[in-house]
């Protein structure tokens, strides 16, 4: 089992490398070569600048089992399709049961922008959110913590 990060805009991706550690889980860092990352107990996958680049690479590397976080709806079905779990940065679990109403939003809200509709972005980051992904996170975590153990 991996924790894979599509480091893309992602608030905790630090957090998400800490809890690998402790529970010697191997993390990887997806990202272009637009955005840096350098944390400790973390390689870090840097591919070439493109539309989804590190979404590719990052849905190639997932395996049944791993834990991948993303805010993508598109990479998260493809993730999905490889029985991974995935998690948002929100401690929202995707799964089979609302990706598809997640993607039908996705979709209806690119339709509205098209159209010339100005859609209001996300609110500031809170407290509340950070909590919500620990506490998601270190759920689908333990068990694994647990194999691993006996």
């Amino acid at each position: 089992m991996k924790i894979l990060i599509d480091a893309d805009g992602c608030p905790v991706t630090e957090f998400a490398v800490k809890l690998a550690n402790t529970y010697k889980i191997k993390a990887l860092i997806f990202c272009d070569t637009s955005h840096e990352f350098a944390i400790d107990g973390a390689k870090v996958i840097t591919v070439s600048k493109g539309a989804d680049s590190a979404d590719f690479a990052l849905v190639n590397k997932a395996e049944t089992g791993d834990i991948v976080i993303t805010q993508d709806y598109g990479l998260a079905a493809m993730a999905l399709a490889k029985r991974a779990t995935v998690i948002t940065q929100n401690g929202l679990i995707i799964n089979d049961f609302n990706i598809d109403n997640l993607l039908y939003s996705r979709h209806m809200a690119k339709k509205a922008r098209r159209s010339g509709m100005h859609l209001k972005g996300p609110s500031k980051r809170t407290k509340e959110q950070d909590t919500a992904f620990e506490l998601s996170l270190i759920h689908i975590s333990e068990p694994t913590r647990h194999a691993q153990i006996s």
